[in-house]
């Protein structure tokens, strides 16, 4: 408690500017961790970095997915001493207070600022066609002159659309689980539509949800196919909400300006969009009051179903997207 105390103090002494950066749009973090509070495991038993209560805003450092292991004067002989040990640092975990299992963690993010450099590759034995591309691949990005763009080529330009390729809260087990699949607790989720300003929520499992993000993405298209986006160390600004006798949900959903999404997980595409479908279904009915008739048309009707990522096995996710306009008064 007097650690939190002494945290909580600082925070407030804190100038509305960090780094000459300014916090005019977003709230001022009360708590920072640094890129090297992490952890690249899921599991109950990871003790949290910080406790914090509901409501807390957050900014966190990221280090990109191979921890270090590349650099921007990284060439393809790298790739053969990479390790998947260190894989996926995440930076947390943060208890939250009064979060209890069966209540839903609401997480949002504010900001997600670029680093400076990022890369892509092509890793023998990983990816949707492994079987076809088993050489490996590496290139390279440049952020410090442009944040807005990479340069794929001389004649392709590709948006940078950053954001967390994992980020969840611990499952209800002691057991040391990958991150590499998308899970229940959300985890590896690798979806390009959780962006700056995305409101996620997640079942909470455990006591203070623990919650750590990380794996964060420059640009990725929808399916991730050869296994990686353009992985990059980034800053992310985050807020954490308990949201208790609210409706339950089983994976983790999340919503823009535009539209409510449900995410679902599975072995196959198969499996994972009709659990997407499912999730819609109980969403409409619960959230809007239409007849579970009436929502699975209305999902044929005008929910989109997207392919979020195929390569995380032994698991895919599938999510649907339900626009708000549709709802009059909305």
């Amino acid at each position: 408690m007097k650690i939190y105390l002494a945290i909580l103090v600082l925070a407030t002494l804190f100038s509305c500017t960090k780094n000459n950066e300014t916090y005019s749009d977003y709230p001022t973090p009360q708590f920072y961790l640094n890129q090297d509070q992490t952890h690249n495991l899921w599991s109950n038993s990871i003790e949290p970095i910080i406790s914090v209560p509901s409501g807390s805003v957050i900014e966190v450092a990221t280090e990109e997915a191979s921890d270090q292991q590349l650099s921007t004067n990284s060439d393809v002989n790298d790739l053969n001493n990479l390790s998947f040990d260190p894989i996926h640092p995440l930076t947390g975990p943060v208890y939250v207070q009064n979060a209890q299992p069966g209540d839903v963690l609401k997480v949002t993010l504010h900001k997600i600022e670029m680093g400076d450099w990022g890369w892509t590759a092509i890793v023998p034995g990983f990816g949707f066609l492994a079987d076809e591309f088993t050489d490996p691949y590496l290139k390279t990005f440049d952020f410090s002159k442009d944040k807005s763009a990479a340069k794929f080529s001389d004649n392709i330009s590709i948006p940078l659309k950053p954001f967390p390729g994992v980020m969840g809260v611990a499952p209800a087990t002691s057991d040391s689980l990958s991150t590499i699949p998308p899970r229940a607790n959300g985890g590896n989720m690798d979806d390009p539509n959780i962006v700056e300003g995305t409101v996620v929520y997640f079942p909470v499992f455990v006591e203070g949800a623990l919650f750590s993000i990380g794996d964060t993405h420059a640009a990725q298209g929808l399916g991730e196919v050869c296994g990686t986006a353009i992985e990059a160390p980034m800053k992310i600004v985050y807020e954490v909400e308990v949201i208790k006798n609210g409706r339950s949900i089983e994976e983790p959903q999340y919503e823009t300006d535009e539209y409510y999404a449900v995410t679902g997980f599975g072995e196959t595409i198969d499996e994972a969009a009709k659990k997407a479908t499912r999730y819609m279904i109980d969403y409409l009915v619960d959230e809007h009051g239409l007849s579970r008739e009436d929502a699975y048309a209305l999902c044929s009707l005008a929910g989109d179903l997207k392919i979020a990522e195929v390569v995380d096995v032994p698991h895919m996710l599938v999510t649907m997207h339900m626009p708000k306009n549709i709802f009059m008064g909305n």
